[in-house]
């Protein structure tokens, strides 16, 4: 029960910040599955895999609020969604595949490495200034494989990298967020089946797993992340999200810290 608890806790925590900043739960729900897991004394070659698996899983409920949330307000440009959908399904496939081939450890270093480089961006605010167009149908398919494929070896929903790309190719800002949301969801799918196929014949995984996805910490934090997301972006119209965003970056790296200290 303090382990249903603690992912409980995990998502609605998740779930709100994705919602009020935008940006994916993979963010904080990586750095602490791991350390969750390796208390729990799950296999430590197995930690990182079942942090990002269990994490990617989770994206799947949570984009499919955000995406509705967005289609709505008509922010989503589909045409961009359809061109770049297929490289981002093979990319984010293939990156899963290839994450369930490295160890632990040097899988850790680039979740950190990443994540590192995305927080410090969103402590300086930097944004790419608008100075081309989007690239053609082959363009658009290497982008989302390459999109995928990272995305899929840090668990996120893309929207790190798929926001600044758009904007630079002169999509307004609140589309760029739209799109990149539905982006999310193929993303999360792909990945979702890339690390349960790649985990599929692991040996030593813990109960209750089917491959890299570990079904009590997703069923939880799924739930309660779908719960708080509406919530948090129904206080970003009230909050400082500037400031909270400057918070949540440094909450990151000090989470990334303790992750990578504990597993090496």
């Amino acid at each position: 029960m303090i382990w249903l608890a603690a992912y409980l806790l995990l998502g609605a925590v998740a779930g709100f910040f994705a919602g009020l900043l935008g940006v994916g739960g993979g963010a904080i729900m990586v750095p602490v599955l791991a350390l969750l897991f390796a208390a729990q004394g799950f296999p430590a070659e197995h930690l990182m895999h079942l942090a990002l698996g269990t994490s990617m899983a989770a994206i799947v409920f949570t984009s499919v609020s955000s995406l509705r949330a967005h289609h709505a307000h008509g922010a989503v440009r589909w045409p961009i969604v359809k061109s770049i959908a297929p490289g981002i399904l093979l990319g984010t496939f293939a990156g899963a595949q290839f994450a369930s081939l490295i160890p632990t450890r040097p899988l850790a270093i680039f979740f950190t490495a990443f994540m590192s480089y995305v927080a410090f961006q969103m402590l300086a605010n930097i944004k790419p200034k608008p100075s081309r167009q989007l690239p053609g149908p082959f363009g658009m398919f290497l982008v989302g494989s390459g999109i995928g494929a990272i995305s899929a070896l840090v668990a996120i929903g893309g929207g790190s990298l798929s926001v600044p790309f758009m904007t630079w190719c002169n999509v307004k800002m609140h589309e760029a967020i739209g799109t990149s949301a539905a982006i999310g969801f193929p993303i999360a799918v792909a990945g979702s089946v890339g690390y349960l196929v790649g985990g599929w014949h692991a040996t030593g995984l813990p109960a209750w797993s089917i491959g890299y996805v570990y079904l009590p910490a997703l069923a939880a934090c799924a739930a309660m992340s779908m719960l708080t997301a509406p919530w948090g972006a129904k206080a970003a119209h009230r909050l400082p999200v500037a400031t909270l965003k400057k918070i949540f970056a440094g909450v990151i790296l000090l989470l990334l810290a303790k992750m990578l200290h504990g597993l090496l």
